[in-house]
């Protein structure tokens, strides 16, 4: 038999499976409906899911502001019956995390990471209205202690996320921040850094590129951070849709070998 028979006839074959199972399924559905709804599967004490990823594309906003991303269609389902993407990714691109090994000579790469650390209590830090007016803002001490008196210790395998405000910008050029010379938007105080790193928080967040601030030549934060085993996570989104405290995230980290960090998918269920 020729190949194009056979690829027509594994097409029909599919096409046949799929009203079946479409029928079916619409049936079972509908059986379902009749005698009870479902309860959404969730931890006690969690009542919904928030997603804090940003969608992955050519466009999205960049440290060094080239193209973090590309697609190339080698399948298409027309031709050859199913669908299939070649992916050229920055591993610092969109929502990712940071790997210790990211800002060390030999430090964990992203596939080493504890699992008990990827399901954390998440802590937001709030400093939307003081970034408003200051793109350069850095979370300071005096930030995670009002955290600390409105909600207490900071838990172990946390992690502390800043929200400046600047998810909502990631299709401007404010998002970035560029004036030619240097880069603005909020991050993390390296004095915030080390009195975080005297919790038993895992890992920190930023809405923003990167967890130090956009006009940042030392990377102070970053340094002191990721060498001690912690991770980092940069570009989250929708922290201004989950609470202060009391929200578990679950951080689909990528687990390619030697990684120094890579696009995940984040949750958190609230």
């Amino acid at each position: 038999m020729c190949d194009i028979c056979v690829m027509n006839s594994v097409k029909e074959k599919m096409l046949s499976r799929r009203s079946f199972f479409k029928t079916a399924a619409m049936g079972g559905v509908a059986a379902a409906a009749s005698t009870m709804a479902a309860p959404p599967a969730l931890a006690a004490g969690h009542g919904t899911v928030e997603d804090m990823t940003h969608t992955l594309s050519e466009d999205f906003p960049t440290y060094f502001g080239a193209p973090g991303y590309g697609a190339e269609q080698t399948f298409n389902f027309a031709d050859n019956g199913f669908n299939l993407l070649n992916l050229t990714i920055n591993e610092h691109t969109g929502t990712h995390i940071d790997a210790p090994l990211h800002f060390s000579a030999d430090g964990t790469s992203v596939d080493e990471i504890e699992i008990s650390n990827l399901v954390a209590p998440l802590c937001v830090i709030d400093v939307a209205a003081k970034a408003e007016g200051n793109a350069d803002y850095q979370v300071t001490p005096d930030d995670i202690k009002a955290w600390t008196d409105a909600n207490g210790d900071i838990p172990a395998h946390a992690c502390v996320a800043m929200h400046s405000g600047w998810g909502a910008k990631t299709a401007t050029e404010a998002y970035r921040g560029f004036d030619g010379d240097k880069q603005h938007y909020p991050g993390f105080h390296i004095e915030a850094t080390q009195m975080l790193l005297e919790t038993p928080a895992a890992s920190m967040a930023v809405d923003t590129l990167s967890l130090d601030h956009g006009p940042s030549a030392d990377f102070a934060t970053h340094y002191a951070w990721l060498p001690t085993g912690r991770f980092g996570i940069e570009n989250m989104a929708n922290l201004d849709r989950v609470p202060a405290a009391g929200a578990t995230l679950i951080i689909g980290a990528p687990k390619h070998r030697g990684g120094t960090g890579g696009p995940a998918r984040i949750f958190a269920m609230v």
